[in-house]
């Protein structure tokens, strides 16, 4: 544990602490009565409703739209699924950036919906209500349908023997059974949707702010680092009690059910009803899904002869130092580093975590491990930069800065893959290893790691995916000459032009592209059968 430990002490607590201390410290003395102050501004009680009413309903929507695709994958057997599988995947591991410009380039000025029909939904709450369904639906298909796929149909049957009607069939057996992967799911949309930053600040416009983008214009707009630590600690609090929700309802979901093999209970589609669910499943992911990206590539090509496309080689003398193409070579660079580190923090922290002698402190490390996704990262990015500037750590020019803000993101998911690999393998084989002279170090390589070798470059993957599209942190820690791919997005969206927008179409589908390479690469390693992240 010495190492996850020291690790985010360093780079997570510290600069976080850091941060917030500079904001509520006036005068040598501090402040706790400035949260009373903030918290009286109807301008930030505002900010606070949008973002919890703005998260509700797009929990909802996505639960609306999404579980009957939750229920196509897990009991539906069809050509081209496992294809249909991948992308339904692919918008959860993009860039909220991207997302927020594949949408823009749908739904905003001169998008396809204003050149078709003279309709605009950007700066409108529909357009970002719809970005996070487009970016969650996979959350619910792959987390409730990997569930539903392993549940025995055969005692929603023997209900309808008794006379039970299919609703009431459902309603009683399957149901209950899937409340708890349902919760979970609905947790986690809301907890992704509740700190929405790339999104919202692409596609809200000065009319809507969640915490984040709130947090984020009072720390780099209007410099009050005083309103940004209240608003820091209340996201904090929100996300802790969120985690702790999610954690009492996976608990729930592995040791109250009974679980069958997921190949046994999918079979083509009968009749009328399942095939036209199926085709309205078909029809809301090309429409939901495939559609903006469609746009934003099409977008993309706008220019004769690949002309955003070649502007991305020039210097333009303003945005960037550098011309735009290197972003992609530095996001690349970046994100191996930060897959590295993401790696072994993450498979450190997993491994201690599978022990049985594991004692409180371990255990309750492994729900601090899942802070870094929900807490502001626009406050771990700037923390860097004012907590990071002192010997022995004074690294705010150094470009390593970059690589661990995006490996603080990645561990989280290099352990939740990692975990349950781990405490598959039968401890007897490490100890009939132990017993026969082996160290410790030996066992982990002969018996541990054959056996979780490709959970650990599923891991890697996703840490990789996550890396490369993280922008709120990187946002403040990028330097100009090398910007990051997410951010270069974001300065041209922010600059007036057709030029600029094409170009920005044009990373974003680069990135997009690099994406869905990676997860093509974890669906062809992935090791879980049941469908589940």
């Amino acid at each position: 544990m010495a190492g996850p430990v020291a690790f985010f002490a360093v780079f997570f607590a510290y600069p976080v602490a850091a941060i917030v201390a500079r904001g509520l410290e006036i005068d040598g003395s501090w402040r706790f009565g400035r949260i009373g102050d903030v918290l009286a501004q109807s301008d930030v009680r505002h900010v606070l409703w949008f973002t919890t009413w703005q998260a509700l309903a797009s929990t909802a929507l996505t639960l609306l739209l999404a579980l009957p695709g939750a229920y196509v994958f897990a009991r539906f057997d069809f050509p081209g699924k496992q294809v249909l599988r991948a992308v339904v995947t692919v918008p959860f591991v993009l860039p909220t950036v991207v997302v927020g410009t594949a949408f823009l380039a749908l739904v905003g000025r001169g998008g396809l919906l204003d050149e078709l029909w003279g309709v605009r939904l950007d700066t409108t709450v529909w357009a970002i209500l719809l970005a996070h369904v487009f970016f969650n639906y996979a959350v619910v298909v792959r987390t409730v349908g990997g569930l539903w796929s392993q549940l025995d149909p055969r005692q929603e049957e023997a209900a309808r023997m008794l006379g039970a009607s299919r609703p009431k069939a459902w309603r009683q057996v399957t149901l209950p059974a899937l409340a708890p992967a349902v919760a979970a799911a609905a947790l986690m949309v809301f907890l992704f949707t509740f700190t929405s930053f790339g999104v919202v600040q692409i596609l809200g416009g000065p009319a809507f702010s969640t915490l984040e983008v709130e947090i984020y214009r009072q720390t780099s707009q209007i410099f009050d680092l005083s309103t940004a630590a209240v608003l820091t600690l209340i996201q904090f609090a929100a996300v802790a009690a969120i985690l702790a929700v999610h954690a009492w309802t996976v608990r729930r979901r592995e040791s109250a059910l009974r679980l069958v093999d997921a190949a046994t209970t999918a079979r083509r589609p009968r009749g009328t009803g399942q095939w036209a669910l199926l085709a309205g499943v078909l029809v809301t992911v090309a429409v939901l899904l495939v559609l903006p990206l469609a746009v934003l590539v099409e977008r993309s090509l706008g220019a004769p002869g690949f002309g955003y496309y070649r502007a991305l080689t020039r210097e333009d003398g303003g945005t960037f130092l550098v011309p735009p193409i290197e972003a992609i070579g530095n996001s690349l660079q970046y994100a191996v580093v930060a897959t590295a580190i993401a790696v072994v923090i993450g498979a450190l922290a997993a491994a201690a975590l599978t022990r049985r002698d594991a004692g409180r402190f371990v255990r309750g490390f492994d729900a601090l491990l899942m802070l870094p996704l929900g807490v502001s990262a626009v406050t771990v990015g700037f923390g860097f930069l004012i907590a990071l500037d002192e010997p022995p750590l004074d690294l705010r020019s150094s470009w390593i800065l970059v690589p661990l803000a995006q490996a603080l993101v990645g561990v989280p998911f290099v352990v939740r893959t990692m975990l349950p690999v781990l405490r598959a393998v039968d401890v007897r084989l490490r100890e009939a290893a132990a017993v026969l002279g082996a160290s410790p170090w030996r066992v982990w390589r002969e018996v541990d790691l054959p056996m979780v070798r490709r959970a650990l470059l599923v891991a890697a993957g996703f840490a990789f995916a996550v890396s490369l599209g993280e922008f709120g942190a990187t946002v403040f820690i990028a330097r100009p000459d090398n910007p990051t791919l997410p951010v270069a997005v974001a300065r041209l969206l922010g600059r007036p032009g057709d030029m600029n927008y094409g170009q920005a179409m044009a990373l974003s589908t680069i990135l997009m592209l690099v994406c869905a390479v990676a997860l093509v690469v974890l669906e062809r390693l992935r090791t879980d059968r049941s469908g589940e992240f």
